[in-house]
C-alpha cells in the first residue's frame, strides 16, 4: 500500500518541506517484514532501524509539475554497496540530521529487490504519477 504520510501533506501545505528545493529529500529501502506503513508515523524515528536497508540516498535532479501539474519526480537514484534484507518498499524522507525532526513523506511498494552488496538502481515511474502526483 503506497501512501503520502498525512504529517507530510501538512508540512507540504505550509512550506515545512519543498520537494524541489531542499537539500535533504531522501529516499531508502524498507524492509516491509520489519515496518509497516502508518498513518500516525511522522519521523524517521518511526522506523525501526532493522526495517532501513542500505544507506539513504539523497534524490537528485528533482522537479515539480512535470510533465503535469502536481507531479514529484526526479533522476532514478543508485543506491551503492547494499545489503541487508530483502525489500519491498521506498521511504521518501527529509533529513535534518537527526532522526527526531526527519519528516517521513512517503511510504511506495510494490516490488522486490534482495541485496547482494552491489548497486541498486530505483527507477521511477514514467507515466503521469512518476514518483508521486498530489
Amino acid at each position: 500500500m503506497s501512501a503520502m504520510f498525512p504529517s507530510a501533506k501538512a508540512l507540504l501545505l505550509t512550506a515545512g518541506i519543498d520537494l524541489e528545493n531542499d537539500s535533504g529529500i531522501k529516499v531508502i529501502l524498507i524492509d516491509s517484514a520489519d515496518y509497516t506503513y502508518n498513518s500516525a508515523h511522522d519521523f524517521l524515528n518511526d522506523v525501526p532501524v532493522a526495517a532501513r536497508v542500505g544507506t539513504a540516498t539523497a534524490l537528485a535532479s528533482r522537479t515539480i509539475d512535470q510533465p503535469s501539474p502536481g507531479v514529484f519526480d526526479a533522476a532514478d537514484t543508485s543506491l551503492l554497496t547494499v545489503t541487508g534484507d530483502p525489500s519491498e518498499a521506498i521511504l521518501l524522507f527529509k533529513d535534518t540530521g537527526v532522526e527526531a525532526t526527519s519528516s517521513l513523506i512517503a511510504y511506495i511498494d510494490g516490488f522486490q529487490v534482495t541485496p547482494n552488496g552491489g548497486t541498486i538502481v530505483l527507477q521511477y515511474d514514467s507515466g503521469p504519477n512518476r514518483i508521486m502526483a498530489l
